[in-house]
């Protein structure tokens, strides 16, 4: 699904936070809405000053948010890892269309909602052979910041990606009033507690409110708990 990146890594610690090395840029990624509150785009904030290794906060506790302040330890975090091990497509249900294939692993979703406008990318694909729809398709596809809906040509059989520099966002979203994930970008590895590489991919999306039900992967709890990180 992505190209490894030498030198980078993201490592989730035994309860507790997010290990980060190779001096990966960071940076606000905040949902823009349209006019009828529809996920519509991605605005960047500034970059983030940061070492070249830094840890980030996974139990949701800390006062130096998006950074670790130890307050894993002093609320008792457990932060066991959940998620499924499989690549994602031997998790993935697909749907086709005449132009392309559109494959989702639900339990990975961000709640970012960039799947909704325009009648939803599920009834989109059944018209992607249209030229209007398709481009509608491919972008609020590509929008998704977790990877849990990809885009697949039918005729190529290959994933329609949009290239994404190697950062860590920190996703900021105003409707919802809540704080989301980190969403790591253009194929950073990230290594479990105990050692296990999970699957390289462009989009995924982690954590960081502690609440997720499929750690280390965020499974769009923030919106219920209304998480705020700051």
């Amino acid at each position: 699904m992505a190209s490894e990146v030498t030198n980078i890594q993201v490592t989730v610690s035994r309860n507790g936070p997010y290990l980060v090395v190779g001096d990966i840029a960071l940076a606000t990624q905040t949902v823009v809405a349209d006019s009828e509150g529809g996920s519509e785009n991605w605005q960047e904030g500034p970059p983030m000053d940061h070492p070249a290794s830094y840890a980030l906060c996974r139990c949701g506790m800390s006062r130096s948010k998006p950074f670790c302040d130890g307050s894993h330890k002093t609320v008792g975090f457990d932060g066991t890892e959940t998620a499924s091990r499989q690549p994602y497509l031997d998790q993935a249900q697909a749907l086709n269309g005449p132009a392309h294939t559109l494959t989702d692993v639900e339990n990975l979703c961000a709640f970012a909602r960039f799947c909704d406008p325009n009648g939803q990318v599920w009834n989109q694909v059944a018209e992607s052979d249209d030229p209007q729809v398709r481009a509608m398709f491919l972008r609020q596809v590509n929008q998704c910041p977790s990877g849990r809906l990809v885009a697949w040509d039918r005729a190529t059989g290959e994933p329609i990606e949009t290239g994404l520099p190697v950062s860590i966002g920190l996703i900021e979203d105003p409707v919802e009033e809540c704080s989301g994930p980190l969403w790591l970008r253009g194929g950073i590895p990230v290594v479990s507690a105990d050692g296990f590489k999970y699957e390289v991919r462009n989009r995924v999306t982690l954590c960081r409110c502690g609440q997720s039900k499929n750690k280390p992967f965020c499974d769009g709890a923030h919106a219920a708990v209304h998480f705020r990180s700051y």
